[in-house]
């Protein structure tokens, strides 16, 4: 599988949901295939929260292979020997698009709290933009999971007749206050650090030892992707074997677990890029900008097609139900359909179970 990375630099301004301009701006993307002759087999991936463009496949010293890479590859469900693959790095993300930390032009001072707050349909609009540049005008699909779902939605809402199947998975058309408790924690925990600085940190200080802030509403957060029953599982209730059962700071597995994750999270990822991006999940609503959901979802004209995961509790399966009801009510039947699978593992069952669900994402692509 060919696998290429570029940056676009786009000096036009980029005029946000907010009514704020982003000018100038650059995105980050990956490619894996080739494109073929009639430029009709282009399929754009939308990653989620903490993801990147790096979404399949390894480069020289990965010590792991991108983020779907169970799905994307010659020969698995988004078949590169086919299909030409697009994924696009978001702005507000910190993997080389513009976002906070980045140059606020003409100056060398980082945006920081002064860049805008950014919205899904702001991410999809420039994602739009780069596709246009480069020449491809229509996509055979667009796939994507948990904020990269509502990447997904809003594409189909926004640019009704861009894609030919649009499949969404993990995700919601407009959040509820439980995912946003969630978040309100993690900002919390991020903004209330004293290492924070008013967002006037120095990435370099949470390279060897991460931020606390962070670290910890990650894991909040990482609670909120599992589910009782994979913990149960994953966990039960064993105790590190190193630490008495009766020490004040003993941990369970799941414990240890927790802060490994958070902890290794907070060296990588950049606290104000979270702050931004989960500012875009909490104020996501497909109906903004409509008088009604359903005028908002009457405008979808590619297949539609949604996943959710049996025990999700982040985004849950009624959620997904609600848009299939609602397009089926005002006839639109024929362009949606709905799979809910069978997974006790949680929200994160769209990166993980992915057996559960390659063949039926397979079998949409192939039509």
């Amino acid at each position: 599988m060919k696998i290429v990375t570029k940056k676009e630099s786009f000096t036009n301004p980029l005029y946000l949901e907010s009514g704020r301009i982003l000018e100038p701006y650059e995105l980050v993307y990956e490619t894996y295939g080739e494109m073929n002759e009639a430029r009709d087999n282009a399929v754009l991936i939308t990653h989620a929260l903490s993801g990147s463009h790096h979404a399949a496949g390894r480069y020289e010293g990965d010590r792991k292979a991108g983020w779907w890479d169970g799905l994307i590859g010659d020969g698995k469900a988004i078949d590169t020997k086919r299909f030409f693959v697009i994924c696009v790095n978001v702005i507000g993300s910190c993997y080389g698009s513009t976002g906070p930390m980045s140059r606020m032009y003409p100056s060398q001072e980082r945006y920081r709290l002064k860049f805008p707050v950014i919205t899904v349909k702001d991410m999809v609009k420039a994602q739009r933009i780069l596709l246009d540049r480069l020449g491809i005008d229509r996509l055979h699909a667009i796939v994507g999971g948990s904020m990269g779902g509502m990447q997904a939605l809003r594409f189909a809402i926004e640019y009704p007749n861009f894609a030919k199947h649009t499949i969404a998975m993990a995700a919601t058309h407009a959040t509820r206050p439980w995912a946003i408790a969630f978040n309100k924690v993690v900002q919390e925990a991020i903004v209330k650090d004293p290492k924070f600085k008013n967002g006037n940190y120095d990435p370099d200080d949470f390279k060897e030892e991460g931020f606390t802030g962070l670290a910890v509403g990650r894991m909040a957060g990482h609670i909120s992707y599992l589910s009782p029953e994979s913990m149960d599982r994953k966990f039960g209730r064993s105790y590190v074997e190193t630490d008495g059962l009766f020490e004040l700071f003993g941990k369970f597995q799941v414990e240890r677990y927790l802060e490994y994750n958070g902890y290794g999270f907070s060296k990588w990822f950049d606290p104000l890029s979270y702050l931004y991006i989960t500012k875009a999940i909490n104020i996501f609503d497909v109906s903004r900008g409509y008088d009604t959901l359903d005028e908002a979802l009457g405008r979808i004209r590619s297949d539609l097609h949604l996943i959710s995961f049996k025990r999700d509790m982040l985004f849950m399966p009624e959620e997904m139900k609600e848009i299939e009801i609602v397009m089926k009510a005002q006839g639109q039947g024929g362009l949606v359909s709905y799979y809910e699978v069978d997974s006790d593992y949680g929200h994160d069952a769209f990166l993980v179970e992915l057996d559960k669900f390659s063949d039926y994402v397979a079998h949409v692509i192939d039509r």
